[in-house]
């Protein structure tokens, strides 16, 4: 291994490790949020709001990180990124503390904003990695909230209580710690340089009417709004069926490992079997994790249909990233990795304020029945992309 390679390798550990710190507050956040929403706000209905607002935030980050990663680079991006993520916690800590729900929901807009620019530690893996490396890079790096998957809830276990009876005080006192590890590790994070200002001057519709760029951004929102429209309302769910903190922190944990273990192979799987067998592999999971979840309500139907759902969304997920790819020209990614982003978190947060209503007044079943017909029109552009693909302008 030449040293280029042994340099590269080591960037794409430390944006794994970046990545795990950035996810270890989410799943935790997950694991709260709604209980924190149930109990603060008046109206029930409103229970996953902060999720939405966080979600909201991270949508609205996408095009702004990416106007700051062309001005100032990837590296400056990202530690402003980890500061707000630093803030988040602290506004959440203060809300709780208060028991002011409009505080802890400020909270979530500084948490989004530093997810939504955390969001792009997978494309630069992919720009810091060898042709060759790329999918594995994507993978790998999207696999390192399988640490997060570990310790988030195991955080909010053991910390949930810390400061009783003010609940989850002492959750996001510890979970603001783990920005403050990321700063670190950025400061000594070497990227390539992004494509001088002003390159890539492409019209971005021109880009978005590729049929790439298509199938890839709806795998993205189709996976990502799915497995966020049943994840959210899981404890909620769960909470109703009489079970406590602990076995929906457990469930959720069972949830987050499945979604991000396998990136220590999925970019393997890739390589062997194509791009869209794995989107559509993933699509089937999901299904799968719909008809689980709807057959009954003892821990082990909410345990395996969430380990479900976060095994297809990491196979959907992934394949979309690497298929976005195919989709730009290396001047062009920027603006269409913020323009996926734009449209995938915008998914995600309309999921985040449906998924309360929705289980508040259609109830559990029909929440998961909903994800069926998303995932066969997703499917269904895979083959039409698969059928009109053509040459990529180049690989990103």
């Amino acid at each position: 291994m030449t040293p280029e390679e042994r340099g590269m390798r080591r960037t794409v550990w430390r944006l794994f490790f970046c990545q795990a710190l950035l996810n270890t507050t989410l799943v935790g956040q997950v694991s709260m949020a709604a209980l924190i929403g149930h109990s603060l706000s008046t109206d029930k209905s409103l229970a996953t709001l902060p999720m939405a607002v966080q979600m909201t935030a991270v949508m609205a980050a996408s095009i702004p990180a990416s106007l700051i990663f062309a001005r100032w680079g990837r590296r400056t991006g990202f530690l402003l990124g980890a500061m707000l993520s630093l803030l988040g916690s602290i506004t959440f800590a203060a809300g709780v503390w208060m028991g002011d729900f409009v505080v802890y929901c400020t909270g979530a807009v500084f948490a989004g904003l530093g997810i939504g620019i955390g969001q792009h530690y997978r494309f630069a893996a992919a720009e810091a990695a060898t042709p060759e490396y790329r999918p594995r890079a994507i993978a790998l790096v999207m696999a390192g909230p399988v640490l997060s998957a570990i310790f988030g809830p195991e955080i909010v276990k053991h910390t949930h209580a810390a400061f009783a009876p003010t609940l989850f005080l002492g959750t996001y006192l510890v979970l603001a710690v783990l920005p403050v590890l990321c700063l670190l590790l950025l400061t000594g994070l070497r990227l390539p340089p992004l494509p001088p200002r002003g390159a890539g001057r492409t019209p971005l519709l021109e880009i978005m009417r590729r049929p790439q760029f298509i199938s890839a951004a709806a795998a993205g929102m189709v996976s990502y709004g799915a497995m966020n429209l049943a994840m959210t309302a899981t404890p909620l769910e769960m909470m109703l069926c009489g079970f406590g903190v602990a076995s929906s922190a457990t469930v959720i944990q069972f949830h987050a490992v499945s979604m991000f273990a396998p990136g220590f192979f999925t970019g393997h799987l890739i390589v062997r079997f194509g791009v869209r067998r794995i989107i559509a592999v993933g699509a089937a999971l999901i299904a799968a994790s719909v008809l689980v979840s709807v057959a009954g309500k003892e821990f082990w139907h909410f345990a395996t249909g969430l380990a479900l759902l976060g095994l297809g969304w990491n196979f959907m997920f992934v394949g979309a990233t690497n298929l976005l790819g195919t989709a730009h020209r290396p001047e062009e990614r920027v603006k269409a990795q913020a323009a996926n982003d734009f449209l995938v978190f915008g998914t995600v947060a309309a999921t985040a304020f449906l998924s309360g209503f929705v289980h508040a007044r259609l109830g559990w079943e029909a929440l998961n029945l909903l994800l069926l017909p998303a995932l066969a029109g997703a499917v269904a552009l895979i083959a039409w992309q698969a059928a009109r693909v053509r040459p990529a302008p180049a690989a990103a």
